[in-house]
């Protein structure tokens, strides 16, 4: 009877960090998802930052003096 009970145990342990291994799969995957997305978000806002600075310039193409 021992001897089911210590095989159950370690069936259950291992679908234990299965189970955990598939979270932290899914948790990893949807962060990374996450990430791209505010990166491409960054790139975005970034280019249009540049169109702005290019807006401060004056007809010359130059910088004004600050």
């Amino acid at each position: 009877m021992k001897g089911d009970q210590d095989r159950d145990a370690k069936k259950s342990g291992a679908d234990v960090k299965d189970s955990r291994r598939d979270r932290l799969k899914l948790a990893l995957r949807e962060n990374l998802k996450r990430r791209k997305s505010q990166a491409r978000g960054r790139g975005d806002a970034s280019a249009s930052s540049e169109s702005a600075d290019a807006s401060l310039d004056d007809a010359s193409g130059e910088k004004p003096d600050a």
